[in-house]
């Protein structure tokens, strides 16, 4: 099957910002409503947060699936990967935005709990909330419409995942890791984390590629990404909210 140009895939991001049948408010309210009660980003489950306390000495593979759980249900991270790659139809340009965002997310991650620097987990939260806004923003093609320049998208993504990986680090330092085994540990965590980014990555690519065989795909691809954009606003709102009311 031949792949979309450069040029082909700006007149289908044209032609889906026409398409939308449904007014952008009611959009985005309904995706206000899916996620209002669920919006708690970077979240460790209380067993996960006890057991993280408890460990003492190198353990890998309770590491490994600690990281990988986290990043497979991480609607954050998810949420985002999924702008990414929304219009990336070759698997090089893929493995590129995924290995910019998992260089990034890696770096902060492990450097942030290694020196332990932490940082407000509303305030880091509410950044990654606005990272999901800025893809979906970027996938619509506003940026080019409202300020007439596109920005780098590679270099957005990897800025991005230093927010991620430092909304991770912040989580995770709460919990006062044990110092005996911390490099072992951490870089087991990581190892996990980028499995359950695959995996996330696995599930997004053949659901996405399924609907883009289809004929909905341009029709419904522009309110996919208001929806995804209401979603990153909740994200925001909800830890601004915490921000001044914790």
């Amino acid at each position: 099957m031949t792949r979309p140009s450069a040029e082909g895939r700006t007149r289908s991001r044209d032609a889906i910002r026409a398409a939308l049948p449904v007014p952008v408010p009611v959009l985005a309210s309904l995706a206000m409503l899916a996620f209002a009660t669920t919006a708690l980003a970077h979240g460790v489950a209380a067993g996960d947060q006890g057991y993280i306390q408890e460990i003492s000495g190198v353990s890998l593979i309770p590491f490994v699936y600690l990281g990988a759980k986290h990043m497979a249900t991480g609607y954050d991270h998810i949420l985002f990967l999924a702008g990414v790659i929304f219009f990336l139809y070759r698997m090089k340009h893929i493995g590129i935005y995924v290995t910019l965002f998992a260089i990034g997310h890696s770096m902060t991650m492990l450097l942030g709990i290694y020196f332990n620097v932490g940082i407000n987990s509303y305030v880091i939260d509410a950044i990654i909330g606005l990272s999901v806004v800025y893809k979906a923003l970027d996938n619509l093609g506003a940026f080019q419409r409202w300020f007439g320049f596109q920005p780098n998208t590679k270099v957005a993504t990897l800025v991005f995942g230093f927010f991620h990986g430092f909304g991770l680090s912040t989580k995770i330092l709460e919990y006062d890791i044990a110092p005996d085994g911390l490099v072992p540990n951490l870089l087991a965590f990581n190892v996990g984390v980028e499995i359950g980014q695959l995996l996330a990555l696995g599930a997004i690519l053949i659901v996405m590629g399924f609907w883009r065989r289809s004929p909905s795909f341009m029709r419904h691809a522009y309110a996919a990404n208001v929806a995804m954009m209401a979603a990153g606003f909740v994200l925001f709102g909800y830890q601004a909210v915490g921000y001044f009311v914790a």
